[in-house]
């Protein structure tokens, strides 16, 4: 069989792979524990649940318009509104199956054959793989202080005749960072003055923590919607916990919304009228939800890192977002992925390797399960990897003793 150039030339999601094993594992009846996966465990609103039933109780399941249910849209710009501060119309608005597809529609709609993108490491692993199925180029920033934010001395360097855009995604998954003000401010201005496009990933802005607010680019520039360089993109998946729903959207100039509108109209169409039922439903409906979320994932977070620290000979930065944490195992193993491999077969936790967010080395960890998820885990990884762990542990109802150390 004939397979095409481009199709070939993506790389397969890690994160998929290896929740595929870990169903594998789990379907033998082996008592995985899954660190790897970006989902919180809450259930979807009350107020979404009740929207889209609603709609399911009309009967009337039909296509949706491309860009979006107008009351879904209206929903959106009220969102950003009082999340921005900035007054939008719904010309400025176009609804996709999951932020995924808003972020990927985008990058088709502006990036031509051989134009760049920058991305900053550690960046999200599908990012590479999007500016390429959209004929561009990814360009990737690593901070040479071995941080998780480069300077813009370091991104300035980067960027070249052919930059059509910068992905921000802040909070950032893998790392859990949250950008400085003066960072994205520079950022912003930096953008504007070269005619660059400035993609903001929010689709985590609400996961903060310890009083930390994710910055607006909009509150950097006086432009209107229609003449910035700003695009904002979002989506339910993570804040309401309604990743199987599939909405997300981008904010941004009316021509951009709609030549993402035309290509979606010859692609997907609109999302299913259930699914923005549901997302109209939790935007609108009590916030308070969003809330105890990130209370629960604050509270997560606070459980990883006392265990990480007990940890001999990782590096740790504290995340001041998102559900992840990016840790150092550069001490245990530079190879992310033999490390992760390794350790789902003796320990059986799941990792994401860190090679494949720009950060070889590192191990991404996800903390949007339980506590005892969390503590069972970084348990097991111990055992696996740290000489000074006890030897022995207790997977399930069987001891292991470990003989590889």
């Amino acid at each position: 069989m004939s397979i095409s150039q481009l199709a070939r030339s993506i790389e397969p999601s890690p994160t998929l792979r290896m929740n595929e094993e870990a169903r594998l594992l789990r379907q033998k009846g082996e008592p995985v524990i899954h660190l790897g996966i970006g989902e919180p465990k809450n259930k979807a609103p009350i107020s979404a649940l009740l929207a889209s039933a609603a709609k399911l109780n009309t009967g009337e399941i039909k296509y949706a318009p491309t860009s979006g249910i107008p009351s879904l849209k209206k929903a959106i710009v009220r969102y950003t509104e009082e999340n921005y501060g900035r007054l939008v119309s719904a010309e400025n608005v176009i609804v996709s199956g999951g932020a995924k597809q808003s972020i990927y529609n985008l990058l088709l709609s502006i990036v031509d054959p051989q134009d760049e993108v920058i991305l900053l490491a550690p960046y999200w692993v599908s990012y590479p793989e999007m500016v390429k199925l959209a004929y561009g180029h990814p360009v990737v920033v690593t901070a040479e202080d071995g941080s998780f934010q480069p300077s813009m001395a370091e991104i300035e360097r980067a960027v070249s005749s052919y930059t059509k855009a910068i992905i921000l995604n802040s909070p950032n998954n893998p790392s859990g960072v949250v950008y400085s003000e003066a960072f994205v401010a520079s950022m912003v201005d930096f953008c504007e003055s070269r005619k660059i496009y400035l993609i903001m990933d929010d689709i985590y802005h609400k996961l903060v923590f310890d009083g930390v607010k994710a910055p607006s680019a909009y509150s950097f520039t006086k432009k209107d919607v229609d003449e910035s360089y700003i695009i904002v993109t979002n989506g339910v998946s993570k804040l309401y916990g309604m990743t199987g729903h599939r909405i997300g959207w981008v904010v941004g100039n009316r021509k951009i919304i709609e030549a993402i509108d035309t290509l979606q109209s010859a692609t997907s169409s609109g999302p299913s009228v259930v699914s923005q039922a549901a997302a109209e439903g939790a935007l609108t409906g009590v916030q308070s939800v969003v809330e105890h979320l990130r209370l629960t994932i604050q509270n997560n977070r606070d459980v990883l890192m006392k265990e990480l620290r007990s940890f001999n000979g990782v590096g740790i930065t504290c995340p001041q977002g998102t559900f992840y944490a990016l840790p150092d195992f550069r001490a245990y193993s530079r190879n992310s992925v033999q490390l992760a491999e390794m350790l789902l077969k003796k320990a059986l936790v799941v990792t994401v390797p860190g090679v494949t967010f720009g950060m070889e080395g590192h191990l991404r960890l996800s903390y949007a399960g339980t506590v005892k998820d969390v503590t069972e885990g970084i348990k097991r990884m111990k055992w696996a990897l740290d000489p000074n762990a006890p030897n022995e542990i207790f997977i399930g109802d069987r001891k292991l003793v470990r003989d590889w150390l």
